[in-house]
C-alpha cells in the first residue's frame, strides 16, 4: 500500500482513538485569538476532577510557584495561558484509550515513553530558555502519537513491527514503512491536522526523527523540532536495546545542533529519571523500577564486556577500571560545577559578578512578565570610596568592600541577589517587589552600613552608601533591561548630587 492508502484506512478505522472532549474544546478555543484566559479557566472549573488535577500540578515543584493557588482562575493567572493550555492538553491526551477493549496494545508502556519524551524535552529546552517551556512539553508528549494510531488501526501488523524491532537494530519508522506502508510521523501528522493541532505540535510530529527534513524558515519551530528529536534519543537510551548507541548519538547531536557542552549534557542525563518519576506521580501514574541512565549504561557496558572478553579475570578488571573511571569522571564533574560557580562570583567580595547580574536580571524580567509582577533594582555606591584607597591604601579599600557585602547580605532576603556592578558599585535585584518596598530595603541597607564599625588594622572607619532605585512591571511597561539599569543609575546620581548617604527612587519625568 502507498502511504496515502494507509492514511485513508486509518481515518476510516473504528479503532482510531477519539480526541478527548476537553482537548477538542481547548483546541477550538485556542484557535480564536479573542479567547481569554477567563474562558479557559471557566471551562476547566466545570470539571471537578480535571480542576483538582490542575491545582495539584500548579502547586507542585513542577512549576515552583512562590505562593499556593486555590482556584483555577488563580492558577491560570499565575501560570499563563500557554502553561494552562499545555497542562490541560497533557491531562487530556494521557487519558486517551482505544474504543476496542480487546486491543492488546500496551498503553502503559506507550504513555510511559511519551512522558519520558516530554520530561526530556522540558530538561533540554530549559537549558536554552528558562521560561515558556510548557507548549514544548506537550509537543514532546505527543511526538509519537502516530505510533498509537498505527498500532490501533493495524494491530496485527504493528505487533509484528514491535517484535522485529526487539530482535533487530532497525529503526521503527523503517519497519513501519516496510510492513504497513507508512510510518508514524506521516500518519500522526496527517491525523493531527484533522484534529486542528497548531503548528508548534504538528512540525515536531512530522520531523522529530529527521529534523533536517524541516525546511521552513521559522527559526523557533526549527529549534523546537531539534529539541524534540533530542528528547527521543534520551527516551531510546532509557527504553531501547542499544542504550550505548543512542547515548553517543545524543551527545554528538546535542553538541552539533544546540551547542551543548559536556556539563549541560550530563546535567540533563543525571536529572531525567528523577524528573520522570516526579512528573509521572503528578499526572497520577507510577513507573516501576526506573533505572538511572548511569545504571543503564553501566549494565550495557558490562554486558558488552562479557560478550567481547574471553577470560573472567580480564572482565572483572575491565569492569573495575570502568567503575573507577566513572568515579573519577564524577569527581571531575563536581570540580567543573564548582569552577562554574566560581566564574559567576566576584573574586574579591564573593558576591555575584557583573556578567552573572546581567543574565540574571534578564531572566527575572522575563519571569516578572509571565507572572505580571513588579521587579525592582537597587544600585548602591560607596560614598567617597577613593579616599580609602588614596589615604589608607588599597588593602583597606578591599577590606571595606568585602565587609560591606557581608553587612548587606544580613539585611536582605535569602533569595535576593547582590552583584558587584563595577568598582565600588553594587546591584541588588528584588523580585516581586515594588519601588516603594525596595525603598524600605535600601533604607535598611543604608542605615545598617552607616551604623556599622569597619575595623581594619586597629583603625575604625565609617562608611556610607548612596542608593538609586527603579522598578519595572514588564507586563505593563515597555522598558528594557538597559532602561531599568539606566533609571536606577539616574536615581543614584540624584542621591550623590543631593549630598550622599541617601536613597532616591527614580521618577519618570512627564
Amino acid at each position: 500500500m502507498t502511504k496515502d492508502d494507509v492514511l485513508k484506512i486509518v481515518l476510516k478505522s473504528p479503532s482510531l482513538p477519539t480526541l478527548p472532549a476537553v482537548a477538542c474544546k481547548l483546541l477550538s478555543i485556542s484557535s480564536n485569538e479573542e479567547t481569554g484566559m477567563k474562558e479557559i479557566a471557566d471551562m476547566v472549573s466545570k470539571d471537578l476532577s480535571l480542576s483538582a488535577k490542575v491545582l495539584k500540578m500548579a502547586n507542585s515543584a513542577f512549576y515552583n510557584l512562590p505562593h499556593k493557588v486555590s482556584t483555577i482562575h488563580q492558577a491560570a493567572s499565575r501560570l499563563g495561558i500557554n502553561a494552562i493550555r499545555s497542562l490541560l492538553l497533557s491531562f487530556s491526551f494521557l487519558s486517551m484509550r482505544a474504543q476496542d477493549k480487546k486491543n492488546n496494545f500496551s498503553y502503559e508502556l506507550f504513555w510511559e515513553r511519551s512522558l519520558a519524551n516530554a520530561v526530556a524535552t522540558k530538561l533540554i529546552i530549559t537549558e536554552i530558555v528558562k521560561s515558556d517551556w510548557e507548549e514544548i512539553f506537550i509537543a514532546g508528549l505527543l511526538q509519537d502519537i502516530g505510533e498509537l494510531i498505527l498500532a490501533l488501526s493495524f494491530p496485527h501488523e504493528y505487533k509484528e513491527i514491535v517484535q522485529e524491532a526487539s530482535r533487530s537494530d532497525k529503526d521503527i519508522s523503517e519497519l513501519e514503512r516496510q510492513i504497513i506502508g507508512a510510518d508514524h510521523t506521516f500518519i500522526g501528522y496527517e491525523v493531527a491536522k484533522t484534529w486542528n493541532f497548531p503548528d508548534i505540535l504538528l512540525a515536531p510530529i512530522r520531523h522529530h526523527h529527521c529534523p533536517k527534513s524541516y525546511i521552513n524558515s521559522d527559526k523557533k519551530l526549527k529549534v523546537i523540532v531539534n529539541v524534540i528529536y533530542l528528547s527521543g534519543l534520551i527516551t531510546n537510551i532509557l527504553y531501547s536495546n542499544n542504550p550505548l548507541k543512542y547515548h553517543q548519538i545524543f551527545r554528538n547531536e546535542s553538541e552539533s545542533t544546540l551547542g551543548f557542552n559536556d556539563v549541560i549534557i550530563d546535567r540533563i542525563l543525571e536529572r531525567i529519571t528523577v524528573e520522570i518519576n516526579e512528573t509521572a506521580h503528578l499526572f497520577g501514574s507510577h513507573i516501576e523500577n526506573q533505572k538511572t541512565i548511569e545504571q543503564i549504561l553501566q549494565e550495557a557496558n558490562a554486558s558488552l564486556s562479557i560478550i567481547n572478553l574471553t577470560y573472567d579475570q580480564m572482565n572483572r578488571e575491565l569492569i573495575a577500571a570502568k567503575v573507577q573511571l566513572q568515579r573519577l569522571n564524577k569527581e571531575l564533574e563536581e570540580n567543573k560545577k564548582y569552577l562554574e560557580k566560581l566564574v559567576q562570583l566576584d573574586s574579591l567580595t564573593g558576591v555575584y559578578n557583573h556578567g552573572y547580574f546581567q543574565g540574571y536580571l534578564e531572566n527575572e524580567i522575563s519571569l516578572a512578565a509571565r507572572k505580571d509582577t513588579t521587579l525592582s533594582l537597587i544600585l548602591a555606591d560607596v560614598d567617597d570610596f577613593k579616599i580609602f584607597n588614596d589615604k589608607y591604601g588599597h588593602q583597606t579599600g578591599d577590606f571595606i568592600l568585602k565587609e560591606l557585602c557581608t553587612v548587606m547580605r544580613k539585611s536582605l532576603r535569602s533569595y535576593d541577589i547582590i552583584a558587584r556592578y563595577g568598582g565600588e558599585e553594587f546591584a541588588i535585584v528584588l523580585a516581586e517587589t515594588t519601588g516603594k518596598d525596595a525603598q524600605g530595603v535600601a533604607e535598611k541597607l543604608r542605615q545598617s552600613i552607616c551604623g556599622h564599625s569597619f575595623i581594619y588594622n586597629n583603625k575604625t572607619f565609617r562608611v556610607t552608601i548612596s542608593c538609586g532605585i527603579a522598578e519595572i512591571r514588564p507586563a505593563a511597561n515597555a522598558f528594557t533591561k538597559n532602561d531599568l539599569i539606566d533609571f536606577a543609575d539616574k536615581a543614584l546620581f540624584e542621591s550623590k548630587k543631593n549630598g550622599r548617604n541617601m536613597v532616591t527612587v527614580y521618577t519618570q519625568k512627564k
